[in-house]
């Protein structure tokens, strides 16, 4: 048995998640069927993070068990063509210690979050991108996230109700948020992360940018770890996991 790290790249769009569901499609789900034609035997993978129905992923990162002796390149040109029309690609395969685990060996992750504040709706980048129809300030939002890196903090109130962390206390290394082109890229960086968290706080960084909150309010958000004091959560589209760092 070798075991393999994969970095995966994908759409999101038309899955509900990556994590298997019997009766709807999965990033996971896809994964495993293309590894299963590849080894002719039920396969399992796992992934370093469970990103939600419609975000996207630029670098995640799994690890697969197989019996066959296979060459890296030859798992990732097979896997992608089990994958067919699927939006996803196996950028790369690496031959690692039956030691190695996707998610809990996993240092750091990164996330990304696309915004656009222009009032002409998308044609190229829909669904790709947050259109967020007025101008944002980008240097107050990245100054008002500020108040939410280090801790470790409680962010109840960045948590999704439905969150199943036994904590909600975290630690945020970094949040960068800076415009790229006409774009404005919300760059995160942290160990691990609670349901829904990157985009219930960007979500309310986006009432900075607006000019309806300022920093103030955000640490008074952050400090009431109440559910009720968060901003709109922002949609799916615009989130990508970035990087895995081990």
């Amino acid at each position: 048995m070798t075991r393999f790290k994969l970095t995966i790249e994908y759409d999101g769009a038309p899955y509900s998640g990556w994590q298997r569901q019997d009766d709807r499609p999965t990033v996971q789900g896809e994964l495993e069927r293309a590894a299963s034609a590849l080894e002719e035997a039920p396969v399992q993978i796992f992934g370093a993070g469970r990103t939600d129905a419609g975000v996207h992923a630029l670098g995640q990162v799994a690890h697969v068990d197989f019996n066959k002796d296979l060459r890296p390149d030859t798992v990732r040109d097979a896997l992608n063509h089990h994958l067919g029309n699927n939006p996803i690609s196996v950028l790369n395969a690496q031959i690692v210690g039956d030691d190695f685990e996707a998610r809990f060996g996993a240092k750091e992750r990164t996330y990304l979050y696309r915004l656009i504040d222009r009032r002409p709706p998308l044609a190229l980048d829909r669904g790709r991108v947050w259109r967020v129809p007025q101008s944002l300030d980008a240097a107050a939002m990245h100054a008002a996230a500020q108040v939410l890196i280090g801790g470790p903090h409680d962010f109840t109130t960045f948590r999704d109700v439905q969150c199943q962390a036994k904590t909600p206390m975290r630690t945020l290394d970094e949040i960068r948020i800076s415009r790229i082109g006409e774009e404005i890229h919300l760059f995160f960086s942290a160990r691990s992360y609670l349901h829904r968290q990157v985009r219930s706080i960007t979500g309310s960084l986006v009432e900075v940018g607006t000019g309806k909150w300022d920093r103030k309010d955000l640490q008074q958000a952050l400090q009431a770890c109440d559910r009720a004091a968060c901003g709109p959560v922002a949609p799916a589209q615009g989130l990508y996991l970035n990087t895995v760092l081990y």
